[in-house]
C-alpha cells in the first residue's frame, strides 16, 4: 500500500543545536552554536523561513563530541516562548519521567504557546545516562514494551477525564488533568514523534505514534524501513506520517558540495566516532534479529549521528529539491534537517530550496491527478501571507 501523499505540502523541521560540537562530529568550522540566545535567533529565522517544526536533542552526560547540553523540554518551551508559529518537539526518554507528568508538562507548555508543543519519545540508547543516575536499564525489546505504555498513557491523559490503565510499567487510576491542551483543529493532542529502525521499535511507532522519523536513508532503505511501521499501523487501523534525517550541504555546484562532505569526513573526530559507534552499535546487536538503529551505518555514516549523509541532500539548490520531492513520492512528510552553519544555512534553505521544492510538489501532484495546496503550509507558517 503506498502511503504517499502528493496532495499535501512537505513540511520541514531542524535539529535545534542544544548541545556542543554542532550535527557532524568533526573539527570542520561549523558557525553553530549551542547557546539560547544563537538558538533564539535561529528558531525565528527557521519559522520566516518557512519551517513548520523544530526538535531539541535529549543528552545528559557529555558524549559523542558533545561536552555541553541543555535539557530538552525546558530549552523547548523557552523556544516556544520566544517563537509565534514554529512548533517545537522536545525529546524525552521513558524511563527518566513519569507520562503523567510529562504529559502535565507538556498541557502547560502547549497553553503558552497556544497548541505549538510536541514530543519525540526516545526509548533510550546511551546505558550509561540511565546506570550512572541509577535508573533501571531495560532489555532492547522491554524497553518499547514500557514505551508503549508511556505513550498510551499520554494520550489518555490529554483525551479523557477520570483516565485508567494498568500496566506493567504504570498504573493510572481515574486521573484527569485540567485543563486539557489547546483545541486545535485537526490535532486531537499534542503531537507524538517517535524513532527507531528494530523491529519491535517500528511495531510500536505503527500502534501509538503519530509521526515515525527514520535515520537518515537512501530510497530503498527508507522503504524497508517503514514497511514495518505501515504493516503495523495498518493493524491498528492507523495511518502515522513520516519524518526522515538528512544532513544539507547547499552549495554553487555538486562539486563543492561533494568537496565539503569530504572535509568533514576527513576532520572527524575518530575516537569520538569511534565512541559513539561502540555504545549505540550495541542496540542492533541485542534484539532477536540483529536489526536496530545504527546496526549497519559506517565510519562515515556516523560523523553525522543520524546518518544524514546517507539521505544525500548535497549539491546545488535544484538537485537537493529533486531529491527531497523523489522521497515525497515514496512516503516522506516531513524532512528533519541539519547544516555545519545553521543560522545561514536554513535561511539560505528557506530562499534557495524551498521555493523549488513547491514548484516541483505542484508539478508531481498534478501529473499524478490530484489537487495540491501549498496554501496550506503558508498559512501554518506564514498566516498573514495566506490566500494572498
Amino acid at each position: 500500500m503506498s502511503v504517499a501523499d502528493l496532495s499535501t505540502p512537505l513540511k520541514f523541521a531542524y535539529w535545534v543545536p542544544n548541545v556542543s560540537g554542532g550535527l557532524v562530529v568533526s573539527t570542520i568550522e561549523q558557525r553553530t552554536s549551542w547557546d539560547f540566545d544563537y538558538n533564539r535567533k535561529l528558531a525565528r529565522i527557521a519559522e520566516d523561513a518557512g519551517f513548520e517544526y523544530a526538535l531539541s536533542q535529549t543528552r545528559y552526560a557529555a558524549s559523542y563530541g558533545a561536552d555541553k547540553q541543555h535539557e530538552a523540554t525546558s530549552f523547548s518551551l523557552a523556544l516556544l516562548a520566544a517563537t509565534e508559529r514554529l512548533k517545537v518537539i522536545a525529546a524525552v526518554h521513558p524511563g527518566m519521567w513519569h507520562p503523567g507528568v510529562l504529559a502535565k508538562f507538556i498541557i502547560t507548555a502547549d497553553h503558552i504557546s497556544n497548541g505549538r508543543a510536541a514530543v519525540n519519545i526516545v526509548s533510550g540508547w546511551l546505558k550509561d545516562e540511565f546506570v550512572n543516575f541509577g535508573l533501571e536499564w531495560l532489555e532492547h525489546d522491554e524497553r518499547y514494551v514500557r514505551t508503549e505504555e508511556f505513550i498510551r498513557v499520554l494520550r489518555g491523559l490529554w483525551t479523557e477525564q477520570g483516565y485508567s490503565q494498568s500496566g506493567k510499567y504504570y498504573d493510572i487510576t481515574d486521573f484527569t488533568l485540567s485543563p486539557p491542551p489547546v483545541d486545535v483543529p485537526g490535532r486531537p493532542h499534542p503531537e507524538v514523534f517517535f524513532g527507531g529502525n528494530s523491529t519491535a521499535a517500528q511495531a510500536t511507532a505503527g500502534r501509538v505514534a503519530d509521526w515515525y522519523f527514520s535515520n537518515g536513508k537512501d530510497l530503498d532503505g527508507f522503504r524497508e524501513n517503514i514497511a514495518g511501521v505501515q504493516a503495523s499501523a495498518t493493524a491498528a487501523g492507523r495511518r502515522p506520517r513520516y519524518g526522515l534525517n538528512g544532513f544539507v550541504i547547499s552549495r554553487d555546484s555538486e562539486k563543492e558540495a561533494r568537496d565539503t562532505l569530504r572535509e568533514i569526513v576527513a576532520k572527524a573526530h575518530r575516537p569520538a566516532v569511534e565512541g559513539f559507534r561502540d555504545a549505540v552499535q550495541e542496540a542492533g546487536a541485542s534484539t532477536k534479529d540483529g536489526k536496530g538503529m545504527w546496526a549497519d551505518s559506517s565510519f562515515e555514516d556516523l560523523v553525522q549521528y543520524n546518518d544524514g549523509f546517507r539521505t544525500q541532500l548535497i549539491g546545488t539548490p535544484e538537485q537537493i529539491a529533486e531529491r527531497i520531492v523523489e522521497y515525497k513520492k515514496i512516503g516522506v512528510n516531513l524532512f528533519l534537517t541539519c547544516y555545519l552553519h545553521f543560522q545561514e544555512e536554513v535561511a539560505a534553505f528557506g530562499t534557495d530550496i524551498l521555493p523549488i521544492v513547491r514548484e516541483l510538489e505542484a508539478d508531481a501532484a498534478r501529473r499524478a491527478g490530484v489537487d495540491f495546496d501549498p496554501d496550506e503550509t503558508l498559512a501554518a507558517t506564514h498566516p498573514s501571507k495566506a490566500g494572498v
